[in-house]
């Protein structure tokens, strides 16, 4: 993939010290992972470098909303995310590290492109199923229009019958003795 030339922070001429970048990420950064879970975002990272002689520690400070797909109704929806994350960066000859907090560079290396870092810093804030919140009476926020498809009394039937069928070998167990 190509460098992102937004998000990257060369380190060549830096004393050791502490510095402050700012990064505002929306679609046109997410757009180059095709993941089809973000379909819009407005994300703000603070990164605090801290740089060092023989190694730099990155503390990344994030929030800002994203779009995604309701998985009951899928229409649209927002989540606000938030996070923190660490990444200690190393100098030396080795190629991976056995953490994965840390990276190594090589000697000659004079910049770094946070971009992949803070995609997956974003990523893992998306939950595993994403639906509109229930409102204060506890019923859903969903498209009504497509809630209508979708009815209790159906599932609740599915369960009964689930429920009342029992394996035949389950019950020819039950008659041993």
């Amino acid at each position: 993939m190509e460098q992102n030339v937004d998000t990257v922070i060369q380190f060549s001429g830096l004393k050791s010290g502490i510095y402050n970048y700012d990064f505002k990420l929306d679609n046109s950064f997410f757009s180059t992972y095709k993941n089809e879970k973000i379909l819009d975002a407005d994300i703000v990272f603070n990164v605090k470098l801290g740089k060092k002689e023989r190694m730099m520690l990155f503390h990344f400070n994030f929030s800002g909303t994203l779009t995604t797909t309701c998985d009951r109704c899928l229409g649209e929806m927002t989540l606000p995310t938030e996070g923190e994350q660490t990444l200690c960066v190393k100098f030396g000859d080795d190629k991976e590290s056995d953490d994965e907090n840390v990276v190594i560079l090589p000697e000659s290396e004079y910049r770094i492109d946070l971009a992949q870092w803070m995609y997956e810093f974003v990523a893992v804030q998306i939950p595993i199923r994403c639906v509109h919140p229930d409102d204060a009476d506890g019923n859903p926020t969903c498209d009504p229009e497509m809630m209508s498809f979708i009815t209790d009394e159906d599932s609740d039937e599915e369960k009964q019958t689930d429920e009342d069928q029992i394996d035949p070998r389950w019950e020819a167990l039950k008659n041993l003795k």
